[in-house]
């Protein structure tokens, strides 16, 4: 077989190349690889020492006995068992859940409202959106704080109250006050939040959808309801499964709110702010039962796990024609063929 030259009568490269032996193969190929590699390792480090080995230990250390300190003793399943038997957990079970719904579903309807009004020609739009976005990178702690003057027996919610003939509300004594006084907190925090994730939902949409509606009448209500969210869905499964992990993990609120009743450990009177995160906390870091909080943080991952697959199924599942399937076929045939 004759050999490839080069213009000086030397073999050429492929040709000098010993058989089964590639670029990507040869030492020096492998060699050029190291560089980028040892850029990008210091992220994998610390994620394996800050983030995949705490994941892993937790796992272990729900089925041991341990105050931090002294021997670890495995006790198996019994932390779980406990668990299921704690009355006080299932109660903080039931605020977490209480609190969510009345923060999360009329936030997310806020933020919906607030994105549509912003989409429309209105003046200072971009000041409008910084002004959104602020709470979401102000200190939560410093905040409560303000918010706990507010809805103190003698702060200005009450003192609004008053000024329109309204009894003042015990907002950190009873019961829905102390759930309401937080669920707005989470609100405020988060409704612009997710305006501007919608907002940005919108801005994807073609104008010719709204300019074909006002065309047939349709007033801004049914725009909204009939035009934005059905192609605002991903965007809504999006803010919805966020909303739905961080509301189930609340935990600055309630603990700076009540600090003065034994450091926020107790979640105000009759424990109404006790939330998952909170007793968690309670039992690992100040009672030092570490495996029994280990417990309590897979329980809920359980718990968020859950009720995102169902956000999914109630948003992103709703729509049969992306179904995959036989039935999801014959729909989009049938679709095509007029019927």
């Amino acid at each position: 077989m004759a050999t490839v030259l080069d213009p000086a009568g030397a073999p050429a490269a492929d040709e000098r190349r010993p058989a089964g032996r590639t670029k990507s193969t040869t030492p020096g190929g492998r060699r050029r690889h190291i560089p980028p590699l040892l850029a990008i390792s210091p992220f994998y480090v610390l994620f394996a020492v800050f983030g995949a080995f705490p994941i892993v230990f937790s796992v272990y250390l729900s089925f041991q006995d341990w105050d931090g300190i002294g021997e670890m003793r495995f006790v198996g399943f019994q932390q779980y068992g406990w668990l299921l038997q704690d009355s006080v957990f299932w109660h903080s079970v039931l605020n977490t859940f209480e609190i969510w719904f009345l923060s999360t579903v009329p936030m997310l309807f806020l933020a919906l409202v607030l994105a549509f009004l912003l989409h429309s020609q209105v003046r200072f739009t971009g000041a409008y959106r910084v002004a959104y976005f602020i709470p979401n990178v102000t200190s939560m702690v410093a905040m409560t704080v303000v918010f706990g003057s507010v809805f103190a027996q003698a702060g200005l919610a009450n003192a609004v109250l008053r000024a329109i003939g309204v009894d003042g509300i015990g907002w950190l004594s009873s019961e829905w006050g102390i759930k309401s006084s937080v669920s707005l907190m989470i609100i405020w925090r988060w409704v612009g939040y997710n305006a501007l994730i919608f907002l940005a939902g919108l801005q994807a949409i073609p104008t010719e959808h709204f300019e074909a509606a006002r065309v047939d009448g349709a007033n801004s209500w049914q725009i909204l309801f009939r035009v934005v969210l059905p192609q605002l869905r991903p965007v809504v499964l999006f803010a919805a499964v966020t909303s739905t992990i961080n509301g189930l993990q609340i935990f600055t609120e309630s603990q700076v709110l009540f600090q003065s009743t034994d450091v926020g450990t107790t979640g105000g009177p009759g424990q109404e702010g006790m939330t998952i995160v909170l007793y968690l906390w309670q039992k690992a870091f100040k009672e030092h039962q570490f495996g029994y909080g280990a417990a309590m943080g897979w329980v809920l991952f359980a718990i968020i796990a859950i009720f995102t697959v169902i956000n999914w199924r109630l948003v992103a599942g709703s729509d049969d024609d992306r179904r995959p399937g036989l039935a999801g076929l014959l729909r989009r045939k049938g679709a095509r063929h007029g019927r």
